[in-house]
């Protein structure tokens, strides 16, 4: 077989040590951890307290975990692609800053941003560049210091979120395995239901912007979780129809970690037993694009060479969608 696939041959991550717990937020705000848990599925979220250190720093730790455990040369990397909705700042690439500092300046980098999709699309662009020949090594990693941009007084928000990184290496396989599908979508009504309203070209930062607190993430909870359980859940049908799979030929399914609850809807749709289903939210929250290679690097151990993956995600925008992807290594 001479066709090209894009398989991913290595994972890293990273996660701050601070553990913000459900105990320590219901003296911030008025929650309750039996009300958190119910509702989300979340126990505790791990928090960079450092302000000094944005999200490169944790991009940074996730990369140079998987360089160290795949014993792999910074300099043969060709691409990075840094996944993330919290960039260290404005024009100045996240993703560039990234490469540099662990080594891969041979390596041309950028940032992708499609909120809690974020990985989703940059897995589907990072196979395309080890598809069209042209690469052989594509780093893409997601990243999110979200505790930047939420503020702790808001119970609707505070209590879902959380800061890490997960990294995967792309790489050209010959065997059929690694990315075999994808759906992807968006739809732009979801920009009146989660977002940051100021600091952007629309609504510059202003005295009056900082005084009205509307530089942190605000979301219209109902709306959200209604547009999410339905896409992702269509989505992932839809993936296994396209490729006539059925619940059985699923080996794992590893879903956005946004909320319980939606990770449920997505798993009944597509009928997988409990088993199959990858969950790390209670120890994480939701880390926007570290959530997905967060979870493979957890559950890295489980995986076997030839396994069918599933991959769903949501985010804002909207955006959301379903991979397909055969696993192309076993765990040492």
């Amino acid at each position: 077989m001479n066709t090209i696939t894009a398989a991913i041959t290595a994972v890293g991550s990273y996660v701050p040590d601070f553990v913000l717990t459900n105990k320590i937020l219901e003296t911030m705000v008025d929650t309750n951890d039996e009300w958190i848990t119910s509702r989300t599925g979340i126990k505790e979220r791990r928090i960079l307290k450092d302000d000094s250190k944005g999200t490169s720093f944790l991009a940074i730790q996730a990369a140079q975990d998987l360089i160290a455990k795949a014993g792999i040369d910074p300099l043969e990397i060709d691409l990075l692609i840094m996944a993330t909705a919290t960039a260290d700042m404005p024009v100045a690439s996240t993703g560039a800053y990234v490469a540099t500092a662990i080594g891969a300046t041979n390596a041309f980098a950028y940032d992708l941003q499609a909120a809690c999709s974020s990985f989703l699309y940059g897995m589907s662009t990072a196979a395309a560049y080890i598809q069209s020949g042209r690469y052989k090594k594509v780093l893409l990693i997601g990243a999110d210091k979200m505790s930047s941009i939420v503020d702790y007084k808001d119970r609707s928000t505070c209590i879902i979120f959380g800061d890490g990184a997960g990294a995967v290496l792309f790489e050209p396989n010959f065997e059929g395995l690694g990315l075999q599908d994808e759906y992807l979508r968006s739809d732009g009504i979801g920009r009146d239901f989660l977002k940051i309203d100021a600091g952007g070209s629309l609504n510059p930062t202003s005295i009056d912007t900082i005084n009205e607190g509307r530089h942190s993430i605000v979301q219209d909870g109902k709306t959200v979780f209604k547009y999410a359980v339905t896409n992702m859940a269509d989505a992932s049908e839809l993936i296994l129809k396209r490729n006539n799979l059925t619940n059985q030929d699923v080996d794992w399914l590893v879903p956005h970690q946004a909320n319980r609850r939606i990770i449920d809807a997505t798993a009944s749709r597509m009928n997988l037993e409990e088993s199959k289903v990858l969950v790390n939210i209670e120890k994480y929250g939701n880390t926007t694009s570290a959530t997905l290679p967060l979870v493979l690097s957890d559950f890295e151990h489980k995986f076997k060479k030839g396994d069918t993956v599933i991959f769903a995600a949501f985010g804002g925008g909207f955006t959301w969608g379903s991979i397909y992807l055969k696993w192309a290594y076993d765990a040492k």
